[in-house]
């Protein structure tokens, strides 16, 4: 009896300690860690240009979407060169379907990566994506930033719709953290192709962000 409560005491005094420790890493962490943002690094191409194609605009999925904007630095005015976002999302099944093993699997294969030019612009082409089914979240587009000169990637606010009904509902249960400024994108039609403006600030509302002075 003595030895199981001994366990139970080491047990739990273990577990304690390793939420600590994790707590204390993530406090370090710029962004407070990413589920999943690691995953951006596989595949990565050595050369990474401004606009990018998935196979979803090829393939005709869902609807064709074209995302465009700009990155600023933390003063929200000067543009950011140099900096790569990293995207995926679901199909129109809203599913996660990749044909590939392992790896990023997890995040399908619509997914790619940009890199801002000179003036912080980036272009993404792909097809919109459909809410996870029987959920309550809208559907979205994930984005992972990684910064030239930061030891880290780190979310931002996912990419969502302005037309989808589920967003209202899902915002007033879970208010947007606004990471990097607002995900929430109005959508124009331009013949088949749904387009969005999406800019970014770096380090907005991100913990452990190291803003220049």
């Amino acid at each position: 009896m003595l030895a199981m409560l001994c366990w139970f005491l080491f047990s739990c005094k273990s577990q304690h300690e390793n939420t600590l420790k994790h707590e204390i890493i993530s406090t370090k962490i710029i962004g407070g860690g990413c589920d999943g943002c690691e995953l951006m690094y596989i595949d990565m191409p050595r050369h990474i240009n401004q606009t990018d194609t998935s196979s979803g605009w090829y393939t005709n999925i869902g609807h064709k979407l074209h995302v465009t904007g700009t990155v600023f630095k933390d003063d929200g005015k000067t543009p950011a060169p140099d900096v790569i976002l990293y995207y995926w999302h679901t199909n129109d099944k809203g599913l996660y379907e990749s044909k590939e093993e392992g790896g990023a699997r997890n995040h399908g294969d619509l997914r790619g990566w940009v890199k801002t030019d000179v003036s912080g612009r980036y272009s993404i082409c792909s097809a919109r994506p459909a809410p996870y089914p029987n959920d309550f979240l809208p559907a979205h587009v994930h984005i992972s930033v990684k910064e030239p000169d930061m030891p880290n990637e780190y979310y931002c606010d996912d990419i969502v719709f302005d037309d989808d009904t589920l967003l209202l509902p899902c915002l007033n249960r879970y208010p947007a953290a606004n990471r990097c400024g607002s995900g929430i994108v109005r959508i124009s039609l331009q013949n088949d192709v749904q387009m969005a403006v999406h800019d970014l600030v770096l380090g907005l509302n991100i913990p452990n962000y190291p803003h220049m002075k």
